[in-house]
């Protein structure tokens, strides 16, 4: 293997850490970089995290080191993992732990590292770098596992020791493009997933679409081995649910909601919770057509599929997600999906514009033009891949939405309560005049504060 792993290390190990190393080693301790790290630096990916495994010393030893250079703070004492205030790098310790919610672990600084990391999850996180030769090891045969894009079980008994790693199966199948050999999907179709906590399963879809390029590689491997009933009805209810062929040559409701899930992730977006709303309701928007669709006079129809899907993705996410905001703007988006498309259709005036940008509250039509471009491309009739360009439709959306000026926010009101205390009494009277005037100025374009005064108070000061 002709690698120069120091040099890959170099980027980061600074002088400080450096020191901070050789201080372990001529206290007979022995350090290396171990997991994912390893990992990435031989595919040649950008890695910000380190992880030191260190052996050969006790947690007090290792605790006394680290100290020597900053303030230690113990992530787990019991599980052997340690940091030096403002370096981003865990310090930690070989250990056994058994499964369960709070696992019984033992650390055991003479493991060898070789049995360390035979207990890791899959071949390609079971190699590590010695650092004090900058040899790779690899007893298991990541290397060649990542060179053949196959995950393998390092070792079956540990790897069904804890469920969790059934997930991150899943996404490691999105991110690297890597398929479980035969013996590893076998394993995962038995796998007792049940007591997996939610926040990890969290964590663990989250890393499925903020670092994969065809994160529906993960979902489509769950159908395959038969747990997407189990894990996600609401979206295994799709399957075979048609479409008519005009508008989704690409087949059913499943086939649209990946492609559709795979076009949204390679778009452009502000951070990382804007891309989890956008892939969550390119996931999402269409599951109402598992409830509404028929066939009139033979052609497939959803009516009101926009509806029917709010509480279908409302449940679903529920499941692997646990931020409330993400959860409701994705459900704002599944209701109002459709809305570009009739806009688009029946030349609506900008008022209207103007009126759905007041309905999507936290939601901007920015947002909403996102999720029209990956449902767009999510209709490839030819392959998995989404369709690489945008369809002439968002672009005439988006368009008119800047025209109306409420791209990225709905148009604030001109006239406010206080502009009317002279006339009305603060209460239900006062909101119900502040509210007609913005009716106003959206639908007739008034923005001239004194004459919206002048229409809201015309037939109150009749009365």
């Amino acid at each position: 293997m002709n690698i120069n792993l120091k040099d890959k290390l170099s980027k980061l190990i600074d002088k400080k850490l450096q020191i901070i190393i050789d201080r372990l080693h001529e206290n007979g301790a022995h350090a290396y970089v171990v997991g994912g790290t390893v990992r990435d630096l031989l595919l040649n990916r950008e890695t910000v995290d380190l992880d030191i495994e260190v052996h050969d010393i006790s947690v007090e030893k290792l605790k006394e080191i680290l100290a020597e250079f900053g303030t230690v703070d113990i992530v787990g004492k019991s599980f052997g993992v340690l940091k030096i205030f403002g370096l981003d790098i865990d310090w930690s310790l070989p250990r056994t732990d058994l499964s369960g919610r709070k696992p019984e672990v033992t650390i055991d600084p003479k493991m060898g590292i070789t049995q360390a990391l035979k207990r890791r999850d899959i071949t390609i996180n079971s190699m590590a770098i010695d650092l004090k030769t900058y040899e790779l090891i690899d007893p298991f045969g990541g290397y060649q596992d990542l060179k053949n894009k196959i995950l393998r079980a390092t070792d079956e008994k540990f790897f069904t020791e804890d469920p969790l790693r059934f997930y991150r199966v899943m996404q490691f199948i999105g991110r690297f493009e890597m398929f479980p050999d035969a013996k590893l999907n076998e394993i995962c179709k038995k796998m007792d997933i049940k007591n997996v906590s939610k926040e990890r399963i969290e964590a663990e879809f989250e890393k499925l679409i903020l670092k994969s390029k065809i994160p529906s590689l993960g979902l489509r491997w769950l159908q395959e081995i038969n747990r997407l009933k189990e894990i996600l009805p609401e979206l295994y209810n799709c399957i075979n649910i048609p479409q008519n062929p005009d508008w989704h040559p690409e087949g059913d409701v499943f086939e649209h909601s990946m492609q559709s899930l795979d076009a949204a992730a390679k778009l452009q977006y502000n951070d990382n919770e804007q891309k989890l709303v956008i892939c969550f309701a390119a996931l999402c928007h269409d599951l109402g057509k598992a409830v509404t669709t028929i066939n009139d006079e033979g052609i497939w129809k959803s009516p009101k599929h926009d509806v029917a899907g709010v509480p279908l993705a409302g449940a679903m996410l529920k499941r692997i997600c646990g931020k409330k905001d993400i959860i409701e703007k994705v459900k704002i988006l599944t209701r109002y999906h459709v809305e570009p498309t009739s806009f688009i259709t029946n030349n609506a005036k900008l008022s209207a514009y103007k009126r759905l940008a007041v309905k999507l509250g936290d939601v901007t039509i920015e947002m909403l033009y996102k999720l029209l471009l990956a449902d767009k491309r999510g209709r490839n009739g030819k392959s998995h891949v989404p369709l690489e360009n945008s369809t002439k439709e968002p672009d005439e959306f988006l368009q008119k939405a800047k025209e109306a000026e409420v791209v990225m926010h709905k148009e604030q009101p001109i006239l406010l309560g206080r502009d009317l205390l002279d006339v009305v009494k603060a209460g239900p009277e006062l909101g119900k005049l502040v509210k007609k005037a913005y009716d106003i100025q959206i639908n007739k374009g008034i923005k001239d504060k004194t004459e919206l005064r002048k229409r809201v108070l015309q037939n109150y000061l009749k009365k």
